[in-house]
């Protein structure tokens, strides 16, 4: 899934961008709130990562923006501030979710997926489909075994894991599968998806071509 990180921190913004990119996230970097609300306006995000204290705009203008122009979008911010009023005061701005500086990243990759389980409905701790199963602490099982999968694979099947039986198109994965300094075009896709089809063979679970509509993730009932 595709996420907007915006991070003052140069060296925490590039490690925690290290990190989420091998979970399996798509990430886009920013350091300060100006481009981050640019970005917003244009881009499409699965959340948002915003510390509070940025030069330019703060996280808490960023947010309020944000929703004032009707964008339901998951907001996570990060900060060093601590107390409970500040905590209170980024809530009420919009913000979905609050993680106080110094934090693990297992904490901060737990609370991003439970965002985006809020986000899609979802109130299980587990999505699956047949034999696939996938885990909130990143990554995937198949008939029980864990599966094998390059960061940009576990992307690309945590999004049709999410839109499960309902097509995604390629320009619509591309989104949200690569960020903007990935210098690749849209027709990359079809190899992931291509490789993915190879990991999966055997299964009961496929992912199906819809003639100008995109791929789906479904379950094969004849495997079944």
């Amino acid at each position: 899934m595709r996420l907007l990180l915006a991070e003052d921190n140069r060296e925490l913004a590039r490690w925690l961008e290290k990190a989420l990119v091998h979970g399996g996230f798509a990430v886009d970097c920013v350091f300060d709130g100006r481009a981050a609300d640019h970005l917003l306006q244009g881009e499409s995000y699965a959340v948002a990562i915003l510390d509070i204290g940025m030069p330019e705009m703060t996280g808490l203008e960023v947010v309020h923006r944000l929703r004032k122009r009707g964008q339901t979008l998951p907001v996570l911010f990060l900060t060093a501030r601590s107390e409970v009023s500040d905590r209170v005061k980024g809530l009420n701005a919009g913000a979905d979710d609050y993680l106080p500086k110094p934090f693990e990243l297992e904490e901060l990759d737990a609370r991003l997926r439970a965002l985006l389980r809020r986000s899609e409905g979802r109130a299980q701790a587990a999505s699956q489909l047949g034999g696939l199963e996938f885990n909130d602490e990143g990554y995937f099982t198949l008939r029980g075994e864990r599966l094998s999968l390059t960061p940009r694979e576990l992307s690309l099947l945590t999004v049709l894991m999410y839109r499960r039986t309902r097509p995604v198109s390629r320009q619509q994965l591309f989104d949200q599968v690569f960020s903007l300094s990935d210098d690749v075009s849209p027709e990359s896709i079809d190899l992931y998806i291509h490789r993915l089809r190879k990991k999966l063979a055997g299964s009961d679970v496929r992912i199906t071509t819809l003639r100008g509509l995109g791929y789906v993730l479904e379950q094969d009932d004849e495997m079944g």
